[in-house]
């Protein structure tokens, strides 16, 4: 684990008074990333269709306007911080279509804006352009392995199409857009059906049930804690001369399900059985981001351990089954 301290960018010096516009900051990464938008002085308005997302994970303070970013009408801002589509095969493999369009029309609108009005765009991309990786850890020369018309394709090939427009719009219209490839984040605020693997093991632990596994066990992912995640996301935002940037964000530490499980049941005090099942299909094996690129730009690595994130995220999920009424074991 990095015990870099991200020093260099005065993140404060640059928001301050800034107007930023967060579509999808109701949601779990967004949500956070307006709080410590407004803790550094940052104007914030927000557009969310509260598909996923919650009034509740938001601050009175913050103007938020409902509806879908394919067609709403956005504000001029300094800059765009763009996380409004699902991210969880739950979520966003209810509706594919308007996954696909948030993903690709939801940039459009978003590329035109900025295009008008000079604003700096941060699009929020994803892992899944790698797909099931052949190659490992994936850096960002990487160009995937993806089923192009498979049952995750809506979300994986929605993100794709995105980035090939918004590298057209850098390329033809000069537009100041930056595209960071977030893998595997967690922590508070996460939704409780949001079907990803660390809040399934959470809730299951915590409320008596069998942890589902999809697959034997060995499939690994790389978890980053939210807090990580959004430092990183803000001084991609903030460095100058980055049009263009593709850039992994996330953790590069390695976990089997397995291991995750381990830890889960050890910090919940819920020795909880194994369930398992067949693992979805095209779901990614392994999956480990090469972050050198982020280090190198930003100046950044995280610093929160898997360990003590999970802690955090275990009394957030606490917390919220009370508020749920949902009973947990004694």
């Amino acid at each position: 684990m990095s015990k870099n301290l991200y020093p260099a960018l005065d993140l404060a010096r640059f928001y301050q008074g800034k107007s930023v516009f967060v579509p999808g900051g109701a949601g779990f990464i967004g949500s956070h990333l307006v709080e410590r938008l407004l803790a550094l002085g940052a104007r914030v308005q927000v557009l969310d269709n509260f598909q996923t997302g919650r009034r509740e994970n938001l601050p009175q303070e913050v103007e938020i306007v409902e509806g879908c970013i394919t067609s709403a009408t956005l504000p001029a801002a300094d800059l765009i911080f763009n996380l409004a589509c699902p991210a969880s095969p739950v979520h966003y493999q209810r509706d594919p279509i308007g996954t696909w369009k948030s993903s690709v029309l939801g940039a459009l609108n978003i590329l035109e804006t900025a295009r008008q009005t000079g604003a700096r765009v941060i699009h929020s991309s994803t892992s899944e352009v790698y797909g099931d990786p052949l190659e490992h850890p994936q850096a960002e020369t990487y160009w995937g392995n993806v089923n192009p018309v498979g049952r995750r394709a809506c979300y994986d090939e929605g993100k794709r199409a995105a980035e090939t427009l918004i590298m057209d719009y850098v390329r033809v219209h000069h537009v100041d857009a930056r595209i960071p490839r977030i893998f595997n984040t967690y922590g508070p605020r996460m939704a409780i059906d949001d079907g990803r693997v660390v809040s399934n093991f959470i809730v299951q632990a915590l409320t008596g049930q069998a942890l589902t596994f999809y697959g034997d066990g060995t499939t690994t992912r790389s978890f980053c804690y939210v807090t990580d995640m959004v430092e990183a996301l803000l001084r991609l935002g903030a460095v100058d001369g980055q049009a263009g940037c593709i850039v992994n964000l996330g953790n590069p530490a390695e976990f089997s399900l397995t291991e995750l499980a381990q830890m889960v049941r050890r910090i919940t005090g819920c020795d909880a059985p194994k369930s398992q099942s067949d693992r979805p299909v095209d779901d990614p094996k392994m999956r480990k981001p090469d972050i050198s690129l982020a280090g190198e730009i930003l100046n950044w690595a995280p610093r929160i351990s898997l360990d003590k994130g999970l802690e955090m995220t275990v009394q957030h999920f606490k917390s919220r089954l009370v508020e749920s009424g949902v009973k947990q074991p004694e």
